[in-house]
C-alpha cells in the first residue's frame, strides 16, 4: 500500500503497520535493518539502539486491546509500571502517525493510528534465558536478582484483601484453566485435566491456612506478574522488564508465587537448581521461608496457566497447526502434574491434623 492509499483509508490494517514498521526507511534513526518479532500480544521492532512494541488489537480474557484508546492507555501503563524495575529501559509511549504526505511515522505531527512503547534495546546475550542456556548463571547472579526484587517488594504495600478473597481468586483461576484446558487439541485426557485441577482446588480448601498466613504476613503484593528468564537483564544497569501491565489483579500475587514461577521456567529449560538458589537467597535476604508445598502448588497453578496461553495460540490462523505450541502446552501440563504430586502428602488427614496443632 502506498502513501496515497494510506491517506485515503480511514484505518490502517495491522498487516500494513507491520510491513511498514519492518522497513528501515520508516524509522528516524535510519537503521540498516529492522528485526520484527511477533509475540502472542504484540509485534516488537528492533532497530540499532531501540526496541519498539506495537500491541495487537486482540482480546483474551482480561486483556482487551481492540480499541485504539485502550492501546494508548496500556502503552502508557507499560512505561509507568516497568520503570519500577527498569527505569533506564522504558523511554516513552509514542504515537504512530500518518503524516501529511501519507507516510507512517513514529512520533511527530499527523493522524494517530496507533501507539508504540519505546525502549532501550538490551543485548540478548545478557538476558537470563541466554545465560541459563549457556550454563553461565552464578550464585552471585541469583543474589543480584533477588536483591533487586526484594528492594522492589519492600516498596509495595500488602494487598488489601482477606485470605478468603485471595483463595477465591485462585479458585476462579483454577476453574478458568480447567475450562480452557479441556480442549480437543490438548494431549492429556479431560479426566487428567479434571484430576489436576481438583487436587489444586482441594489444597485451597483443606490447607487454606497456608494461603491465609501469606496474606496475614503481607506477602501478597502488586508485583511484576510475568517473571520469566527472558525478562531479566543481568547487564548494567540491571533491569527486569516486561511486567504484566494490563491487569493489576493478575500482577497482585504472593512473592513466593512470583519466585516460584521464575524457578519453574528454569526447570522447564533444564536448570531445576535455579529454584533452590532463588529461595535460599530470598530467605537470607528476608527471613521468609515459604512452605515447599505452597511453592509446589503455585508452580502447578502457573504451569497450567502457561499451558492455557500456549493453547490460545492455536486459535490464531497462523498457528492453528503449530506443533511448537502443542508441544509447549504439553510440557507445561507435565510440569503442572509433577508439582501437584508434591502436594499430595499435604492432603492426607494426618498431615492436615499435624499442621493444625502447630
Amino acid at each position: 500500500m502506498d502513501s496515497s492509499a494510506i491517506r485515503r483509508r480511514g484505518t490502517v490494517s495491522l498487516a500494513t503497520k507491520v510491513r511498514l514498521l519492518s522497513d528501515p526507511r520508516t524509522w528516524p534513526e535510519c537503521p540498516r535493518m529492522v528485526t520484527a518479532l511477533e509475540t502472542h500480544m504484540s509485534w516488537v521492532f528492533l532497530t540499532v539502539e531501540h526496541a519498539w512494541k506495537l500491541k495487537k488489537p486482540v482480546h483474551y480474557g482480561e486483556l482487551d486491546f481492540r480499541r485504539l484508546s485502550a492501546r494508548q492507555h496500556f502503552c502508557g501503563e507499560e512505561v509507568r509500571l516497568n520503570r519500577r524495575l527498569a527505569p533506564s529501559v522504558y523511554l516513552d509511549a509514542v504515537p504512530l502517525v500518518v503524516d501529511a504526505h501519507g507516510a507512517l511515522r513514529p512520533g511527530g505531527d499527523g493522524r494517530v493510528v496507533d501507539w508504540l512503547v519505546k525502549m532501550r534495546r538490551l543485548p540478548a546475550s545478557a538476558m537470563l534465558d541466554a545465560l541459563l542456556d549457556s550454563a553461565r548463571v552464578t550464585r552471585r547472579d541469583v543474589r543480584r536478582i533477588v536483591r533487586h526484587l526484594v528492594a522492589f517488594y519492600r516498596t509495595q504495600p500488602a494487598a488489601p484483601m482477606s485470605g478468603a478473597a485471595y483463595r477465591r481468586r485462585l479458585r476462579e483461576g483454577i476453574d478458568a484453566n480447567e475450562s480452557e484446558l479441556r480442549h480437543p487439541g490438548c494431549s492429556p485426557s479431560t479426566e487428567a485435566i479434571a484430576a489436576l485441577c481438583a487436587t489444586q482446588r482441594a489444597l485451597l480448601v483443606r490447607r487454606r491456612d497456608l494461603f491465609d498466613r501469606r496474606i496475614d504476613a503481607g506477602r501478597v503484593v502488586e508485583g511484576h506478574g510475568d517473571l520469566r528468564p527472558e525478562h531479566v537483564y543481568l547487564g548494567l544497569p540491571f533491569a527486569i522488564i516486561d511486567c504484566l501491565e494490563f491487569s493489576k489483579d493478575l500482577r497482585t500475587l504472593d512473592i513466593a508465587d512470583e519466585l516460584g514461577f521464575l524457578a519453574l521456567e528454569g526447570e522447564r529449560v533444564g536448570v531445576p537448581e535455579l529454584g533452590a538458589a532463588l529461595f535460599a537467597a530470598y530467605g537470607e535476604a528476608t527471613g521468609d521461608t515459604p512452605p515447599p508445598v505452597l511453592v509446589h502448588f503455585y508452580q502447578s497453578y502457573r504451569a497450567a496457566i502457561r499451558a492455557k496461553l500456549a493453547l490460545w495460540h492455536l486459535r490464531e490462523p497462523a498457528y492453528r497447526d503449530s506443533a511448537h505450541w502443542r508441544a509447549k502446552a504439553q510440557c507445561y501440563l507435565e510440569l503442572a502434574q509433577r508439582h501437584i504430586e508434591h502436594c499430595a502428602s499435604a492432603l492426607t488427614p494426618d498431615a492436615v491434623s499435624a499442621e493444625a496443632v502447630r
